[in-house]
């Protein structure tokens, strides 16, 4: 079904009756075509409108442009504390004047620019940015567009970690991270005492490098959630974690390792060290090789009250005596691009990640 969608000229309107409102401190206008036009307006909007402390313009056609203009909107306003960028493409020209911003505006707390096109040459500068800020809480930066194979942007985001001692949640997806490079995040994460929340999924993370992961979570004891949704840790790496979880770490309270090539022996490993922590509340598993001695497994997790309903994305049913699971839709970040037709709009199922470690009153 074809839908009118929110233009340029569009938000002009908006943004003039906006500017006299005293009582709206939110707006929502993603998934529409305001473009750099729109953007534009949205500049003035944040430069004339002192009440607004939540903005979304995720999806709408804005370009280089008009990310420079929203990015040097920023350096005076003092009231806006979380804005999503997300999907529009302002590559590494306006990912550098955003950085640019980060050392001039002081109440930004979250800032969303996934699936930005973000260079590496911008990623570098929010590193080297975020070791001197001390406002910034969140920061999404995945999916950047990079080329060679070196990590470069690893490297520099596990030395911010190492300065940085307010950042609270940290998103890496599609960073390209091999086991070179979480061993550089391990490495900071020893020295780090703030991140409560890292999203490390859709990379290239096998089982040796969740050696560096396990050992860290012994001793770390601020990391709540855990997102390695994507890689390829396998049971080896699911082993790894689970005698840490078991013997070591009480602090995590989510773990995702969705779609990593995880067999049954794993799984039960992941499932065993559920019954001896008394903290790791949510598990996510959809995407492995389910055997029937997980099943089970899971399924007693869930009976026993030790594993909710709604903490898992996996619900067991029985067919002529076996069990089996089918897919559930919970996780920590379900819906991150979009909202369910029907139902509740932000259920905390499936949005774990940001319910567990909250960050900015508009989420």
């Amino acid at each position: 079904m074809p839908v009118e969608r929110v233009t340029g000229e569009d938000f002009w309107i908006l943004s003039r009756i906006l500017k006299k409102n005293l009582y709206i401190n939110g707006l929502d206008v993603r998934y529409n075509l305001i473009s750099d036009v729109g953007a534009y307006y949205a500049a003035r909007l944040l430069q004339k409108q002192h009440k607004l402390i939540y903005l979304n313009l995720m999806f709408n056609d804005i370009g280089p442009e008009g990310g420079e203009l929203i990015a040097k909107a920023l350096h005076k306003n003092t009231t806006l504390k979380y804005l999503r960028m997300t999907g529009n493409k302002i590559e590494n020209k306006g990912g550098m004047f955003f950085a640019a911003m980060l050392q001039i505006n002081s109440s930004l707390e979250k800032l969303d620019l996934g699936d930005c096109d973000l260079g590496m040459q911008s990623v570098i500068a929010f590193a080297t940015v975020l070791t001197q800020n001390q406002t910034i809480k969140g920061i999404n930066l995945n999916r950047p567009i990079l080329y060679g194979e070196q990590e470069e942007s690893t490297v520099h985001l596990g030395h911010m970690l190492k300065e940085n001692h307010c950042l609270v949640e940290l998103h890496m997806c599609k960073h390209n991270i091999k086991n070179c490079g979480i061993k550089q995040l391990c490495d900071a994460l020893y020295l780090n005492g703030s991140l409560r929340y890292l999203d490390v999924s859709c990379n290239k993370i096998t089982r040796d490098g969740m050696v560096y992961l396990a050992d860290v979570l012994k001793t770390n004891t601020t990391l709540e959630v855990l997102d390695l949704s994507f890689n390829r840790i396998e049971n080896a790496g699911a082993k790894y974690l689970s005698e840490t979880l078991a013997s070591h770490n009480r602090s995590l309270k989510a773990l995702s390792v969705v779609s990593n090539n995880i067999e049954g022996e794993g799984l039960v490993a992941l499932s065993q060290s559920m019954k001896i922590n008394p903290t790791l509340s949510n598990v996510y598993i959809w995407g492995n090789k389910f055997d029937e001695a997980t099943c089970v497994a899971y399924s007693e997790l869930m009976q026993m009250g030790r594993l909710k309903p709604d903490n898992t994305d996996v619900e067991a049913f029985v067919v002529d005596g076996h069990v089996y699971l089918a897919e559930v839709s919970n996780g920590l970040k379900k819906h991150y691009y979009w909202r369910p037709t029907y139902g509740a709009a932000c259920r905390h199922s499936a949005n774990a990640g940001f319910t567990l470690v909250p960050v900015g009153g508009h989420l």
